[in-house]
């Protein structure tokens, strides 16, 4: 589970290209939620309560890169993040099977790439 978060974070920093599965994206928010409230509580103890700012601003981008790269999966513009409600919607929603606009289906690549051989 925790590698879904390293791959977001160390291989797909700046990436905003490609497509993201449910599991990458849900379990990047869940370790980044508990690493955030971690930091915020280590930070209250030892009197620097910008521990926690510093982590957030740290994982901005890659935050931003792999809800894009979700939208991506569903087939829509990474433009859709700035609308919350239909956001979180489209988080939840499962992919698109099979290669679309953005990419090759991240849950199958090996069928994309029996169908490009094929065509």
């Amino acid at each position: 589970m925790f590698d879904y978060y390293k791959k977001v974070v160390f291989e797909n920093y700046a990436n905003f290209e490609g497509r993201a599965r449910r599991a990458e994206y849900w379990y990047f928010v869940l370790f980044n939620i508990i690493i955030s409230f971690a930091l915020g509580f280590i930070g209250g103890m030892i009197n620097f309560e910008f521990l926690s700012t510093i982590y957030s601003l740290a994982v901005l981008v890659p935050s931003i890169a792999v809800a894009i790269r979700r939208m991506h999966d569903v087939g829509k513009s990474g433009w859709f993040c700035l609308i919350p409600i239909y956001n979180i919607v489209l988080a939840v929603t499962e992919g698109e099977k099979g290669a679309n606009q953005y990419g090759p289906d991240p849950k199958n690549p090996a069928a994309d790439l029996a169908d490009h051989l094929v065509s």
